[in-house]
């Protein structure tokens, strides 16, 4: 079928790329050694640790977030290492895979894909390491595969509680500049970090941020590395440079997605995904289905799971959606596969765009013929009416 207008992504990532940093993607490549490129270097370097609340290194690969965990791992851990991770999702459940490929010795605790990361758990286990045998706890932040969000503060709390000097490594791949993170502010060791989601730009840039202490242990990790070695690209970079060719056309893209992120400040751009989120829940209540996540502390900003009645395809459903409506929805995966629908709302998104995606999916429930009670995007509007900015009320008057 050929739609007319414009098509509604709503995976949570890939996001929308917004006009403004698709212009910039395709300038003039430039010379990488040159001092032009070391200019739009610095100027990256120097504004990036800000988006994950810190004020230290971060360190950019030509990568995907696969990548970006892989190097979290090597720069800090030696083989045989044991790491404390918990199954919160489908992601989780592979940078556990990744680490004991590794070579490290991963303790991951069960989970119901249900729940974030438990942080009286999390004192439990390392109250229990008398030998101090844990050199790391991996929690990914934002879980994409189920909209659940964990609680990093809380989780940091319980590190501290337990009196343990385990690093702390944090996957924020679905909430970096989409929910409020503070690197610093929670002592977080490694925040890993990717391109394509509340950054608004193409896959292809994975992101380190990185506390002294992880720095400190960097000089003693024994696992193999060569690409993902801190030590050469932050010597590079203080020069304005990479040790390899880097994706000079990525980081135009990053530099104009900075420039509007830090222009609507990141406050804004939290309240703004948090809106959303809560918009898009009250339209999935008012249909009379149910969400993944079962804590209300742990609501996911960036995107929303959705549960499908027993008997009904939730692949089926997104097709469906897909081919009359031209909105794309995200799959369930691993053990959500066909039971749930992800509905992405971070990145370069306003409030008409998300209620034409929700009008997608409310016709979409009709059509597929699934059990629902109409009125979920009235629901969503009257919230995005009630709690319009207050600038933007102003300018009605």
């Amino acid at each position: 079928m050929v739609h007319s207008g414009r098509h509604f992504l709503q995976i949570p990532g890939p996001t929308n790329v917004p006009d403004r940093v698709l212009r910039a993607l395709s300038m003039p490549t430039i010379d990488h050694r040159g001092p032009e490129f070391a200019a739009l270097a610095r100027d990256l370097l120097d504004r990036l640790p800000a988006v994950f609340g810190t004020t230290g290194p971060v360190v950019v690969y030509p990568s995907s977030g696969t990548g970006a965990w892989e190097a979290a791992l090597v720069n800090t851990l030696s083989p045989g290492d044991r790491v404390l991770a918990f199954e919160t999702g489908h992601f989780a459940t592979l940078w556990r895979a990744l680490a004991e490929k590794l070579g490290l010795d991963v303790e991951f605790v069960p989970g119901d894909w249900r729940h974030g990361v438990d942080p009286d758990a999390v004192a439990a286990r390392l109250s229990a390491d008398s030998a101090r045998s844990v050199r790391a706890v991996c929690v990914v932040h934002n879980e994409t595969s189920t909209g659940v969000c964990s609680r990093v503060a809380d989780v940091r709390a319980a590190m501290d509680a337990a009196g343990h000097d385990a690093l702390l490594l944090v996957d924020t791949i679905s909430s970096l500049g989409s929910i409020d993170y503070r690197h610093d502010e929670w002592r977080v060791d490694v925040t890993v970090g990717c391109s394509q989601k509340g950054l608004m730009l193409p896959p292809g840039l994975g992101f380190n941020a990185v506390s002294e202490r992880a720095l400190r242990a960097s000089s003693a990790a024994a696992l193999p590395r060569s690409y993902w070695d801190w030590g050469p690209i932050l010597a590079a970079n203080a020069a304005g440079a990479w040790p390899y060719t880097p994706p000079t056309n990525l980081l135009y893209g990053l530099r104009e997605a900075l420039d509007l992120l830090l222009a609507e400040g990141l406050d804004a751009v939290f309240a703004r995904h948090a809106r959303h989120a809560e918009a898009t829940r009250r339209a999935v209540r008012a249909w009379g289905l149910e969400v993944v996540p079962l804590d209300d502390r742990e609501h996911s900003s960036s995107l929303t799971a959705v549960f499908l009645p027993d008997g009904h395809d939730a692949d089926e459903l997104r097709a469906l959606i897909l081919e009359r409506y031209d909105v794309s929805l995200g799959a369930g995966l691993g053990k959500l596969a066909g039971r749930v629908f992800r509905i992405g709302h971070l990145g370069d998104l306003n409030d008409v765009w998300l209620a034409g995606a929700l009008a997608g999916v409310e016709m979409g429930l009709a059509g597929a013929g699934v059990p629902f009670e109409p009125g979920g995007v009235q629901a969503a509007i009257d919230h995005l009416a009630a709690t319009a900015p207050a600038s933007a009320e102003a300018a009605v008057r």
